[in-house]
């Protein structure tokens, strides 16, 4: 039926007009696989990031283990001759077999978290180095005060490996948790025994 007068439809021209293609909200193009893979990507490096800075912090109290007992071990190894005190010498006696077993013992739980205790972090090993201690004791041993030098330097470092097993206790389950825990337990009696030398008795 054709209008009157002759006149268009006002929407004549809407009618004639090409009609676009309508778009598809995620539409499959080059564009859209491009912005697509480097979200992907983006969210890929994120998560690598996230699970790499976790693994770190999980490794770092127990690389500090590692080394903490490497720098106690080297301190009781020179201590052993320039000790005076028996009941000081039987102390050190009984440290340095608890460090052996118990460094042999960590390596199993290092393995595991795929720790080499020979290629620790420079950082770690430069703070638990063994250096300005053995230099306190020489000062002692120059001005023959060794037994109580020791005594207060070697209590003061098996304080920080009780502090510092004390930590994985409470962070660790399962059989490393066992083994911190027994770690920290037969530290401890050593541990009283140098923290409480009579240094009058030198």
């Amino acid at each position: 039926m054709n209008p009157p007068n002759g006149q268009a439809p006002l929407d004549y021209l809407n009618q004639i007009a090409p009609q676009a293609p309508k778009r598809h909200l995620f539409e499959l193009n080059l564009r859209t696989i491009i912005t697509g893979a480097i979200i992907l990507v983006i969210i890929m490096i994120i998560i690598s990031l996230v699970s790499g800075a976790i693994a770190g912090a999980r490794k770092e109290p127990w690389q500090q283990l590692s080394a903490r007992l490497d720098a106690t071990a080297t301190i009781a190894d020179e201590a052993t001759s320039n000790i005076k005190s028996s009941q000081l010498r039987s102390s050190n006696s009984d440290l340095k077999l608890y460090l052996t077993n118990t460094q042999r013992d960590l390596t199993a739980h290092l393995v595991r978290l795929n720790i080499d205790p020979k290629k620790l972090p420079a950082s770690i090993v430069a703070k638990e180095s063994a250096t300005s201690m053995l230099a306190d004791l020489e000062d002692g041993r120059l001005n023959a005060r060794y037994d109580s030098t020791y005594a207060r330097e070697m209590g003061y470092q098996t304080a920080t490996l009780i502090a510092l097993l004390n930590q994985l206790i409470t962070s660790t389950s399962g059989t490393s948790k066992a083994f911190v825990q027994t770690a920290h337990d037969n530290l401890y009696p050593t541990y009283k025994a140098i923290a409480d030398f009579n240094t009058t008795n030198e």
